[in-house]
């Protein structure tokens, strides 16, 4: 029998599982909250997913158009979201997310400057004003850099290529630790902590077009999921309407939302600005309806509507899925996105040299001159495990999770930006949380070596059996099932056939098969990951049969429209007592008034309140 006593074991007061910026973020503040703290990351320190957000961090500092304040902020994430936020969440982050800026920029932080010396705010898609404090178009890259340096001088320890495999919990249901195991050797290595922060961004691996790299596989949705906690909104997955779609090694890429904010233009094959058309009829109101009054605002009218092309990023993805129905695509099935013929190419350079590099080093293609072509790619996912508002904590004691891992500050769709400043306001809330709850729960929880025994002997069964399915294999047949079923439209009979087909897979899945030993083996990582995919993905199939309208980022072609029964629930998903998912809605309750006052309010109404 395995001697767990003789397993390498790590003990910090918490551990955070992700290095983005959400794990940092709630590093730095257990650190400063005066608790020992670990970080553990899949990959290397500083290859996170945040730096792939490159346009900016919104937040109401009103810099650029003084307009701008946290009940506007607030208001556009609302409705962006349609309605089906957390409300507490949305206020907290429209209300923090400045404070968050100065404070990064008093960390070090290099942002771009107006004229008066201020940190410098672009347009972004969904936002009334320009809001994202930004660093050319490596705005993510900067946070993480700030954000590592913050981290690494506040005394936090970083295991770096290390992968959790699961959760434990003491006798009476909290959270004792994590068994995971290094990458480069294979050995096992049990991790104990007071409280364990989860940081681990999304699950697009599961999609066969996605901006999302190999780390992002649904593990701490998954593994929450297991220790009992609920997964909500999981139905809602944000296709970016702007990935680079040619050449086939670099389709899915992204190409920042900062080429539209700086001005950038869609057109189809015939050359129209086809986006006029497309306008929702909730945000006529406050976008240009014709060519000249998009030009007046790109030349700096601040009573001109925005462009059609900053809607917000559900409209933008499935107008271009529809021109390209409609034999109106680019060449390669996507749509052109040009900016060299709206700014002169050392604008271009200057405010967006991230993008002009990487589609002239993988495109071979030089936007000062060139359009772009570019469609949708799976690149984010507003649900996932529910949380509390104020704390960040999950039904779970002892488990909190922040960042994309998390839901409810986005609801139906996310706003371009909202991300950078989710992370630092809800990392930050995370580790404040932790804190509360270790000085409520004082004592190292009991770690149960049966359940360390057991997490070890389902990862090396995969390499102990004679025979079996080979995982990569299992995972390109995954990737295909939910890019045909579960994509950016869906049908009854598309996600009952997509639910049926991911079963089948899961069952091979039970007897996959790595060769060779535990280390520097990654037929073995790859087979360790499907489990967490597998979980992943069957809720957002699942959640999505269930809502039975078209809403932001979920898409009904046999229910179009939103309906109003539907604007009152959310969608949560938990393991039954059988180890069977169940899906089942949850009462929103009634909205906060003071909030919903808000919400609802005009622009007019609004501007110049901050109170």
């Amino acid at each position: 029998m395995l001697d767990v006593n003789e397993i390498q074991t790590i003990t910090h007061d918490v551990i955070v599982v992700g290095a983005g910026g959400a794990g940092l973020r709630a590093a730095v503040e257990c650190s400063r909250q005066g608790l020992d703290i670990g970080v553990v990351c899949k990959s290397l320190l500083g290859k996170a997913h945040t730096v792939m957000a490159e346009g900016g961090a919104a937040a109401a500092l009103g810099n650029v158009d003084s307009r701008d304040n946290w009940k506007i902020h607030f208001r556009d994430t609302m409705r962006g979201g349609k309605f089906l936020n957390q409300w507490r969440m949305a206020e907290l982050h429209a209300k923090q997310s400045p404070d968050r800026i100065r404070e990064l920029e008093e960390w070090g932080a290099v942002f771009d400057r107006t004229k008066d010396g201020l940190i410098a705010q672009r347009n972004f898609g969904g936002h009334r004003y320009p809001r994202l404090a930004h660093t050319g178009d490596r705005t993510g890259l900067e946070l993480i850099r700030t954000l590592q340096d913050k981290g690494v001088h506040s005394g936090i320890s970083v295991h770096q290529e290390c992968t959790v495999l699961d959760l434990l919990k003491d006798e009476n249901g909290r959270i004792s630790g994590m068994v995971g195991y290094w990458r480069e050797t294979g050995r096992f290595v049990l991790y104990r902590a007071k409280a364990i922060i989860f940081a681990t961004g999304g699950g697009g691996k599961g999609w066969r077009i996605t901006s999302n790299s190999w780390e992002y596989t649904g593990d701490g949705q998954a593994m929450a999921y297991r220790a009992g906690a609920e997964l909500m909104d999981m139905e809602f997955c944000q296709f970016h309407p702007t990935g680079m779609v040619w050449p086939p090694s670099v389709r899915g890429i992204l190409v920042t939302e900062g080429v539209r904010g700086e001005g950038g233009i869609l057109t189809n094959s015939e050359g129209d600005r086809f986006m006029f058309k497309y306008t929702p009829e909730k945000f006529q109101s406050e976008t240009a309806d014709t060519v000249e009054e998009a030009n007046r605002w790109l030349a700096g009218d601040k009573n001109a509507r925005r462009p059609p092309e900053l809607l917000t990023r559900d409209v933008v993805a499935r107008s271009i899925v529809q021109e390209v129905k409609a034999g109106r695509g680019s060449p390669h099935g996507g749509a052109f996105l040009d900016i060299g013929s709206r700014r002169p190419a050392d604008y271009i350079k200057k405010k967006l040299p991230s993008m002009y590099h990487q589609f002239k080093e993988l495109a071979e293609v030089d936007i000062t001159k060139d359009p772009m072509e570019v469609g949708p790619t799976f690149h984010y996912m507003m649900g996932g495990i529910r949380v509390d508002a104020d704390t960040q904590m999950t039904r779970v004691d002892g488990l909190f999770a922040c960042g994309e891992c998390a839901a409810g500050l986005h609801g139906a769709n996310r706003l371009g930006g909202n991300s950078l400043s989710d992370l630092l306001v809800f990392g930050r809330l995370a580790g404040v949380g932790a804190k509360e709850f270790i000085d409520a729960n004082e004592g190292l929880p009991e770690i149960n070596h049966d359940q360390v025994r057991g997490i070890i002997r389902s990862a090396t069964d995969i390499l102990n059996r004679e025979e079996g399915e080979n995982p990569y294999l299992i995972h390109e047949a995954l990737r295909d099932v939910n890019q045909d079923f579960v994509g950016i439209y869906r049908t009854k009979e598309g996600l009952t056939e997509g639910i049926a087909k991911q079963a089948e897979l899961k069952e091979k899945a039970k007897t996959v098969k790595a060769y060779g030993t535990s280390q520097y083996n990654a037929g073995w990582h790859e087979a360790l990951d499907l489990g967490n995919l597998f979980i992943t993905c069957e809720a957002i199939a699942r959640a999505a049969l269930l809502r039975e309208e078209s809403r932001g980022g979920h898409s009904r072609v046999d229910f179009e429209g939103e309906r109003e029964e539907w604007g009152l629930v959310n969608i949560v998903c938990r393991m039954g007592d059988d180890g069977n998912m169940i899906v089942e809605k949850l009462e929103r309750g009634e909205d906060p008034e003071h909030l919903a006052k808000v919400a609802h309010a005009t622009l007019e109404e609004l501007e110049g309140s901050n109170g």
